[in-house]
């Protein structure tokens, strides 16, 4: 509705009859037809939309690397980079969650490689497009368009968008149809019959039963699960294709399955602010054409009792990570080829690839210490003297981009990723008799 309002204007001529006026010429619009439409997140409303574009005859392209490449095929979509669906679209519509990650996810860089008389269309969260650029944009008609239905901060108490005439502004309405109250209203009821008939409700406060044997055997290990989840999409490049949950030690003689689950919560935490839990974790990742795997070694668990891995593999290669619980924390043990021992216990980690070489820890330290940005830890491993190295670096404080900037600039570093980390953890199934 946002962008057949944007597209012809249709707001805009609506006022203007109600002020008794018959300017047909100055509300000149466009069609949908032959446009190039570039949606930022395939999830489930993204995937609709992409639906209905394809009937409008519009070109299709996607950014979402958290949806395997066979699910974008499936609806007749061309996945694309961040970079080009900025550069092709005539129109975008943004459904990404908003995260530490996802935050202005439209700002100066991307506004720069925006296409001229774009139109842009964001009634996922607020936050997730730079207002004041878009607002500059749409004065200099660089941005041919903006339709928004959501804002940082709702209502909005100073909304300077609302002097631009090429704007379409609405109070969050997405959800405010008749038919999609009736729609909450028959889900609760579905649910709550599934419940009585003994199935599982898909949004539950409680797994299923599980066996207090299974529970006291895994229970320690779901949160390291999803925490290696989370680490290892985070420090992925390309599409989602595999999850694959290696378990080895003790906890492999049991059904692994809620480890699986618990490894999934972890990755599509970061990829959607749709409730992801233990129940409806698997459900998720097979909607986004993800596969998963399950891998047991009883006999494998190295020098730990029990280790649990999570390998992402994607368009663009594979990322390991691998933990134990140590007294009820979590430990990272494995990062693809290193080996360590640290508890990624701080809100904003630095992940790295360097040359293990004189002076690149120092190096790192002093731009931290220039951009007043407080080190809650270090840690560094190698494979061989003078060889390849990572660093994870814990802070206290958020990284900028220009610490960032600077340390990718170091003589030696290879890689620089920032990694957001959460304390929350799966919800736990209930046991048997409780």
């Amino acid at each position: 509705a946002l962008m057949i309002s944007l597209a012809r204007n249709i707001p805009q001529a609506d006022a203007s009859m109600r002020r008794s006026e018959w300017t047909r010429s100055r509300f000149m619009g466009v069609e949908l037809r032959g446009k190039t439409l570039g949606i930022i997140g395939l999830g489930r409303v993204g995937s609709e939309v992409a639906h209905r574009a394809r009937a409008f005859q519009m070109h299709v392209i996607a950014y979402d690397p958290y949806v395997s490449m066979e699910r974008v095929r499936s609806l007749g979509v061309e996945s694309v980079s961040m970079e080009r669906l900025l550069r092709e679209s005539d129109f975008i519509s943004i459904h990404t969650p908003l995260t530490s990650g996802t935050k202005s996810l439209i700002g100066e860089p991307e506004f720069a490689l925006l296409k001229p008389g774009v139109r842009i269309v964001n009634a996922a969260r607020g936050g997730l497009v730079d207002e004041r650029l878009l607002q500059e944009g749409l004065a200099s008609g660089r941005i041919g368009g903006a339709a928004l239905d959501v804002f940082p901060i709702e209502p909005p108490q100073d909304l300077p968008l609302r002097e631009e005439q090429r704007a379409v502004l609405t109070p969050h309405l997405g959800a405010s149809t008749e038919e999609a109250q009736v729609e909450v209203a028959l889900e609760v009821v579905d649910q709550l019959l599934s419940v009585l008939s003994g199935g599982a409700a898909q949004y539950t406060i409680n797994m299923p039963f599980v066996s207090q044997e299974v529970m006291e055997a895994l229970g320690p290990y779901l949160p390291v699960a999803t925490t290696m989840g989370r680490l290892a999409i985070q420090l992925a490049d390309g599409q989602l294709e595999t999850v694959a949950v290696r378990v080895a030690g003790e906890i492999a003689h049991h059904d692994i399955e809620i480890l699986a689950s618990a490894a999934l919560v972890g990755v599509l935490s970061v990829a959607t602010d749709m409730r992801i839990n233990l129940v409806n974790a698997q459900a998720m990742a097979q909607e986004r054409g993800i596969r998963i795997v399950e891998e047991k070694d009883p006999e494998g668990g190295e020098q730990y009792l029990n280790l649990v891995g999570v390998e992402v593999r994607s368009t663009a290669g594979t990322v390991y990570t691998a933990g134990t619980s140590v007294h009820g924390t979590v430990h990272l043990n494995r990062l693809n080829d290193f080996t360590l021992d640290m508890e990624p216990s701080a809100p904003y980690m630095l992940f790295t690839t360097h040359t293990d070489q004189p002076g690149m820890i120092g190096k790192v330290g002093t731009i931290a210490g220039e951009h007043d940005a407080n080190i809650s830890f270090m840690e560094v491993g190698r494979a061989a003297p003078r060889g390849a190295a990572t660093m994870i670096v814990g802070f206290d404080d958020p990284v900028t981009d220009g610490m960032l900037r600077d340390i990718r600039a170091i003589e030696g570093m290879t890689t620089a990723r920032l990694v957001t980390y959460e304390t929350s953890q799966p919800v736990q199934p209930r046991l048997r008799g409780t």
